[in-house]
C-alpha cells in the first residue's frame, strides 16, 4: 500500500512538470522595444578631419655678421621680443682695436699722400725750369697717385671697422617670440653662426599629409577650420596655402593650412584638428546618427572622399512590425552623423538603439519616443 502511494505521488509530480513545460513552450517570445530615427534630414557636404600640430608660419634665424666671443645671453624659449630689442652682444674689445688700428693707418696714409703730393709739386716746378727730367716727374706723379689710392683704401678699412663695431650687437628684426636659443653664453661664434630663431605671434600654419583622393579635391585657397585640442571651444578660420605634388610616403601627400585669424591662446606646438569640407559625391544624402551602425558591422576600409563606403542597417517595417537588414552606402561623416547616399528612402525608419542585439526578421515594438 505504501509503494502505491509513493508511485502515485511521483506520477502527479511528473504530470505537473510536463504541464508547466507545455505552458512555457506555448508562451510567445518577448517582443523587443525598438527606437528608430526617421529618414528625412539631408546634407550636401561632408567633413574630413585631420589631427596635426600648430607651427609658426615663418621662422627667422638670427646670426652675427662678425665673429668673436659672446657676452651674457639672457634669452628663453617663448620669450616675447620687440623689433630692435637687444638679444646678444659680442665682446667689442677686439673690434675696438681694429677701429684704432684703422684710424692709425688712415693717419699714416694721409701723411704719405701729403708728402707725395708736395714732392709732385716740386718736381713740376723743377721740370718747368728744366732742372729735372721727365722721368723724375713721372715717378713723382706715380707715387702721388699710389699714396692717394692707399689713403682711400685706409679710409675704407676704417669705415668697415666702425661698421663691424656696430654689428657687435644682435637685435631682433621682428616683433615675435623666441623659438629656440642655439648658443651658450661666453662662447666663441663665427660669422653666420645661428644664435636664435624667432617667429611672429600672428602667423601660424599646420602641415599635414592626406591621401591621393583628398589632395585631388583640394586647391590653394580652399577654406578650412582649425580647432584647438586643448581648448575645443576655440575654432579659427584657415585656408589651404600649399599643396605637395609629390608624396612624402606611399600615397601620402603634404599640404599646408594657413590660419587666417589668430587668438591670444595660440602657442606653437599645440595639438589641433583641421576640418575641411567636401561635397557629397552624389549631390546629397540623408543624415543618420552613428548609433544606427551595428557594432559587428564594418565599413569598407577602401572608402574615401571619392569612393563611398558600404555597411548595413536595420529598417523597421510597420506592416509586419519587424526589422530587416539592408545594405546602404555612406559618403562620409558630419558632426557625429553619417551621410547615406544610397539604400534609403525618405519616410523610412532606421533602428537607432541596441541594433547589435537585433536580427533580421525579428519582431519588434516601436517605442513612442522614436524620432
Amino acid at each position: 500500500m505504501r509503494k502505491f502511494v509513493v508511485l502515485s505521488a511521483a506520477m502527479m509530480v511528473l504530470t505537473a512538470c510536463q504541464s508547466e513545460d507545455n505552458t512555457a513552450m506555448d508562451a510567445e517570445p518577448a517582443v523587443r522595444g525598438l527606437r528608430t530615427v526617421l529618414v528625412e534630414a539631408q546634407e550636401s557636404t561632408t567633413i574630413r578631419r585631420f589631427p596635426s600640430v600648430l607651427q609658426p608660419a615663418e621662422v627667422t634665424t638670427l646670426s652675427f655678421e662678425v665673429g668673436g666671443k659672446l657676452g651674457p645671453v639672457d634669452l628663453k624659449v617663448g620669450q616675447v621680443v620687440q623689433e630692435g630689442q637687444l638679444l646678444a652682444s659680442i665682446d667689442p674689445k677686439s673690434l675696438e682695436i681694429q677701429v684704432e688700428s684703422s684710424e692709425a693707418a688712415v693717419a699714416q696714409a694721409q701723411a704719405t699722400a701729403e708728402n707725395a703730393l708736395a714732392n709732385l709739386e716740386r718736381q713740376k716746378e723743377l721740370f718747368d725750369k728744366k732742372v729735372t727730367t721727365r722721368s723724375n716727374l713721372d715717378a713723382a706723379q706715380t707715387t702721388a697717385n699710389t699714396s692717394a689710392a692707399s689713403l682711400q683704401q685706409a679710409k675704407k678699412q676704417l669705415e668697415n671697422a666702425k661698421e663691424n663695431l656696430g654689428k657687435a650687437d644682435l637685435r631682433s628684426t621682428i616683433d615675435g617670440i623666441v623659438n629656440s636659443v642655439l648658443v651658450e653664453p661666453f662662447s666663441v661664434v663665427a660669422v653666420g653662426t645661428p644664435v636664435a630663431t624667432l617667429y611672429r605671434s600672428d602667423g601660424y600654419e599646420i602641415s599635414l599629409s592626406v591621401s591621393y583622393d583628398v589632395v585631388q579635391r583640394l586647391a590653394v585657397g580652399k577654406q578650412a577650420t582649425v580647432r584647438l585640442a586643448d581648448s575645443p571651444d576655440i575654432v579659427l578660420k584657415g585656408m589651404v596655402s600649399e599643396l605637395g605634388s609629390r608624396a612624402d610616403t606611399v600615397s601620402s601627400f603634404p599640404i599646408v593650412v594657413e590660419l587666417t585669424e589668430t587668438n591670444p591662446a595660440l602657442k606653437a606646438g599645440m595639438a589641433v584638428e583641421v576640418a575641411i569640407e567636401f561635397t557629397v559625391p552624389r549631390g546629397q544624402g540623408y543624415l543618420l546618427p552613428l548609433t544606427v551602425l551595428p557594432l559587428y558591422g564594418t565599413i569598407n576600409e577602401n572608402s574615401s572622399a571619392t569612393e563611398p563606403a558600404s555597411t548595413q542597417v536595420y529598417i523597421y517595417n510597420p506592416e509586419t512590425q519587424t526589422v530587416g537588414l539592408r545594405e546602404i552606402t555612406i559618403a562620409g561623416v558630419r558632426e557625429n552623423r553619417v551621410i547615406v547616399i544610397d539604400g534609403l528612402e525618405a519616410g523610412e525608419r532606421v533602428a537607432s538603439a541596441g541594433v547589435s542585439f537585433l536580427r533580421d526578421g525579428q519582431k519588434v515594438k516601436l517605442l513612442p519616443d522614436s524620432k
